[in-house]
């Protein structure tokens, strides 16, 4: 069994993430191999709140230049988490609005 800090890596805070905040949607980067439910039960655990359902998205690489250099951007996997309408909100969130 992972950790739950395992399983999330970090919240991704961007401008359309933050407007999903009023449908108690909330964006994370999770691990390449991490399930749905495996991202449900780490984010309730996690913040005390109670998961509705998981989406997940699989971000490719993508090529990036600086000057002459030229590289890609690492590929990671993103979960959009909704909370139940009777569940809390997340309080990390709450400070950034």
């Amino acid at each position: 069994m992972k950790a739950v800090q395992d399983i999330i890596v970090r919240p991704v805070i961007t401008e359309n993430s933050m407007m999903m905040i009023e449908a108690k949607k909330y964006v994370f980067e999770v691990a390449k191999d991490a399930t749905k439910p495996e991202i449900a039960k780490a984010v309730a655990e996690m913040f005390g709140v109670e998961v509705d359902c998981v989406n997940t998205i699989n971000m490719k690489k993508k090529p990036k230049r600086m000057g002459y250099n030229r590289g890609y951007t690492k590929a990671w996997k993103k979960a959009i988490v909704t909370l139940k309408a009777d569940s809390k909100t997340i309080e990390f969130f709450d400070g950034m609005m």
